[in-house]
């Protein structure tokens, strides 16, 4: 059964949803960007229902200052009060559970990890946010140099096969400018995040997370494709030697992992639950 609800956060009234469910480990969905409750489409609403439908109570809520929540909306850096209210409420709402693991999305899941340690046994972090801004649409400025150059040779690779790539090349429709900054970047190895930035900030912080995380890339999208370039010999090393970390690809542009998309991550988070 889905039911709504709210707690206080510093004075201020959070909106939040629970989805019930008999189980004792449960989910924390998280928003991202400006996004209510609910998410794009509806896609946190659905995945919450399919969750609970596994058996894993959910609660979704909006923090400070967005939608239905009362307050002054912070970004996703002066999060941190909001998820740990949430926590606690949910502990409050389902008695039964002993754990608790949380799922953000681009900002939300930077925010899960720079707002560590939290009450929490778990993480699943997708597509997490490593530009300089404030997670808004504009992001111009400090948009990922190139995709990683395995993204690359991939990519190239397949327009090589096709015919009409091919046509567009001998046609002179295609821009060069673009192609030999692509072309560039196949031989450049990956280097340490900039000192200082969100990206170091991050790094920093898995390298010392005391939980299991799980991390879930979409790899055609430019948010994942930004944190795969500037966490490259992080993520090589947990996949070479994985432990509590984990690190999940799925060949696919969604950031939100719309459409088809949302079973795998349905599943994956379910894996992570379990």
């Amino acid at each position: 059964m889905r039911r709504q609800l709210s707690f206080a956060c510093e004075g201020a009234a959070i909106a939040a949803t629970l989805d019930e469910a008999p189980g004792t480990t449960g989910l924390l969905i998280v928003s991202g960007g400006n996004e209510i409750r609910s998410g794009a489409h509806r896609g946190m609403a659905m995945l919450g229902q399919r969750v609970a439908a596994a058996g894993h109570p959910v609660l979704r809520f909006d923090r400070r200052g967005i939608g239905d929540s009362e307050g002054t909306n912070g970004g996703y850096r002066s999060s941190g009060p909001d998820i740990a209210a949430a926590i606690a409420a949910f502990r409050d709402a389902v008695p039964q559970m002993s754990r608790i693991l949380a799922f953000g999305n681009c900002d939300a899941a930077s925010a899960l990890l720079l707002h560590q340690p939290l009450a929490l046994d778990g993480l699943i972090l997708a597509n997490p946010w490593t530009y300089e801004d404030d997670g808004d649409d504009d992001a111009e400025a400090d948009e990922p140099a190139l995709p990683p150059p395995s993204a690359i040779r991939a990519r190239y690779l397949a327009r090589l096969k096709d015919p009409k790539s091919l046509l567009r090349l001998v046609k002179g429709e295609v821009d060069f400018r673009k192609l030999f900054r692509g072309l560039s970047a196949l031989g450049k190895k990956p280097a340490a995040p900039a000192f200082g930035s969100l990206a170091d900030e991050l790094d920093s912080l898995l390298a010392e997370v005391f939980c299991p995380v799980t991390i879930l890339l979409a790899t055609g999208d430019r948010t994942a494709q930004a944190f795969m370039e500037k966490l490259a010999k992080s993520l090589a090393y947990i996949e070479q030697n994985p432990g509590s970390i984990r690190v999940e690809r799925l060949a696919s542009p969604s950031h939100s992992f719309a459409g088809d998309d949302a079973e795998w991550l349905a599943e994956r988070i379910l894996a992570a639950l379990s």
